[in-house]
Order: structure tokens, then sequence, then C-alpha cells
């Protein structure tokens, strides 16, 4: 089978902005570069040393707004746009700068919830998954589940690394163990992704407003869409680049 990397998406700080990328040099063993390189810590977040998991941090899931950041990563600055604030460029390591983030962040913050608080990283993405991960998602996926709904849905609502087409809908929960090679890259596909609340969100504008876990539960019986996969072998990909699954 062969398949075609339709985009490249990472997103600098975790659940704070999407980047799109022409291309980009995989590495064994670690995620997509520059992709959820931060994090944005909560007020109760219970913190250890290196990588943790999802519900310490400020995220689509409990505050939508966020679903309508757009980011740019250039060296150690992001800037920051949404459709409600005025653009931020900052240094997301400099303490200095984190006053400025939290104030621009608050007013798109729920108040009933646990506030951000700090800028984290960890060597590592700050993915879902406990291994350092690269998303793939899939257009035909994507395109069954919005003819379900009734609604066009912006792969954005999705936060995936790398977008295919030319694939089956939902054929990625297939590959489960199986490589796939995307131009000199080899990625093994490892597992489902679980999805959550912030799908529902519209990333254009940060409002709930589509039952994505719901269609997807009454349609195939779980609210999976998309695999994590691990880079066994580095290398640089690039838009419409081919897959070949091995």
């Amino acid at each position: 089978m062969t398949v075609r990397l339709s985009r490249i998406c990472r997103h600098p700080i975790k659940a704070h902005g999407r980047e799109d990328l022409a291309s980009v040099l995989l590495s064994a063993g670690a995620c997509l570069p520059g992709d959820r390189r931060w994090a944005v810590a909560h007020e109760a977040a219970k913190l250890v040393a290196g990588w943790n998991p999802c519900n310490n941090f400020h995220r689509g899931a409990k505050a939508p707004q966020l679903m309508a950041i757009e980011a740019t990563l250039a060296g150690d600055r992001v800037t920051l746009r949404h459709p409600n604030r005025p653009d931020l460029t900052f240094a997301p390591d400099d303490p200095a700068d984190l006053p400025a983030f939290l104030d621009w962040v608050a007013p798109i913050s729920p108040t009933d919830r646990a506030q951000p608080q700090r800028i984290v990283s960890a060597g590592r993405g700050m993915t879902d998954s406990d291994f350092p991960s690269v998303s793939i998602l899939s257009l035909a996926s994507l395109d069954a589940l919005s003819e379900r709904m009734g609604t066009p849905l912006s792969a954005d609502r999705f936060r995936g690394n790398l977008w295919l087409s030319g694939v089956d809908a939902f054929a990625e929960f297939d590959w489960i163990g199986r490589d796939l090679q995307i131009g000199t890259a080899v990625l093994r596909i490892k597992e489902r992704i679980t999805r959550c609340r912030a799908t529902m969100a519209n990333p254009e504008t940060g409002q709930v407003d589509a039952d994505t876990l719901g269609n997807l539960q009454a349609a195939y019986g779980h609210q999976d869409f998309g695999v994590f996969a691990e880079v066994i072998q580095g290398g640089k990909i690039a838009l419409q680049d081919e897959g070949i699954l091995l």
C-alpha cells in the first residue's frame, strides 16, 4: 500500500497553538522536532521530573478557547496568535517573559478551572503518550467522521503531526505493530489515540460546537482517532512524500 503525506504540523507549546511545516528531519526515538517542546502547568499540577501526563497541564479539553491559537516557533521564541488576543512573541524558557504570557492567556482561560501558572519542559515532547511519539492521522477518517456528523470538520481539532491521504477510513487502526516508511524515515505504529473534549471545539473560534466524541462512540463504538508512532529510523520527510507500509 502506498499513501501520501499531505500535512505536517507541530504544536510548540502543548495545547497553545499549531504550526504547519513543509518538511522536517525526524530522529529515532524522538518526537517531531519542536512539537510539545513546552507545556503550561496549572496551579494544581503535581509534576515529577521529566515527562508528565496531560492532566497537569492547561489544555483545550478544559479551556476550549486555546484551540483557536496558532503559533510560530523561531529558535527559542514563540509567537502566538488568537482571534481575540493581540499577537505575542516571547521566550518560554525566560522567566522574565512568563508574566506577559500569563496576562495574554488569562482572558481565554475559564475562571472556574485551575489557572495556568508556569511553563515547563522535559527534554522531550510533552505528548499525551508516555513515550516520545509522532501522531499519524488519516484525511479519509476525517472525511468519514465529517460525513457522519453532516458538517466539515477541521483537521486542527485533532492536533495531529502527520496527515496521510490515499488510505481507507480508519485503516490506520490495522497498522498497529507495523512499520511505515515516509521519505527516508521509518515509524513503528504503536497504539490508537483516544480523544478528549478538545476535539469538540472549533479551531477558528474556540467555541464548542461539535459532538465529536459522541459521534465516534455512536458510529464506531470507541472515541479513538489517529495513532501514535515511534520513530525507529530517522530521516527527512516532506509534503507529498510517499508512505509505504513495510
